[in-house]
């Protein structure tokens, strides 16, 4: 009896979804990798419902791992195994990605045409505040505000060129995140409903 039990229990696992965004591929002619060959690497660590969307590296998978580190480091180890480039990963569950969009600054994305709109993902051990704190913004182009485990930048079109955002590059923040425009951000979340 106690065996059907355990067995019972193991059904009922719920499967948990997640948000694979990735650092650093196909971008500027570097670490190319095809989405087909992404998804394959996924489904080979035994995630389900594998879906890639666009170039830059995001795939949404189920897991019945609850445990987000570990989910993380087997996601890193096997793509940099399998693509030969030392990945970096920020992994989101569903729910992480639901209160990021929430908690967006009021009116952020309302204004495409003025601003540019970008979210920055944080990978543990770094931290939003920490990151925060390493942004220098332009008076007059640029704004930042500072999620749970994100950032939200938004820049002046017009004044683009004169934005110390991409700034970030040159700090210690910038090996610990991902940068995703707020378009690709909602498109995410509404693939993972």
């Amino acid at each position: 009896m106690n065996a059907k039990i355990g067995a019972d229990a193991k059904k009922s696992i719920k499967n948990i979804k997640y948000l694979a965004s990735l650092r650093g591929i196909n971008v500027g002619g570097n670490n190319i990798i095809k989405m087909d060959d992404l998804k394959a690497a996924f489904e080979s660590m035994g995630f389900s419902e594998v879906v890639t969307y666009i170039q830059s590296g995001n795939v949404i998978f189920n897991s019945k791992e609850s445990d987000l580190s570990k989910v993380t480091k087997l996601v890193e180890k096997t793509l940099s195994t399998k693509f030969a480039f030392n990945s970096t990963v920020v992994i989101l569950t569903h729910e992480q990605l639901i209160e990021t969009v929430k908690q967006a600054p009021r009116e952020f994305g309302h204004y495409p045409i003025k601003y540019k709109y970008d979210v920055v993902f944080i990978k543990s051990p770094f931290s939003a505040a920490v990151a925060f704190q390493q942004v220098k913004t332009r008076e007059g182009v640029d704004k930042i505000w500072q999620g749970e485990c994100v950032l939200y930048f938004r820049k002046l079109i017009i004044d683009a060129e004169k934005s110390r955002l991409i700034q970030i590059t040159n700090q210690p923040a910038y090996k610990f995140i991902t940068i995703r425009n707020w378009n690709t951000t909602s498109q995410l979340l509404e693939l993972m409903a």
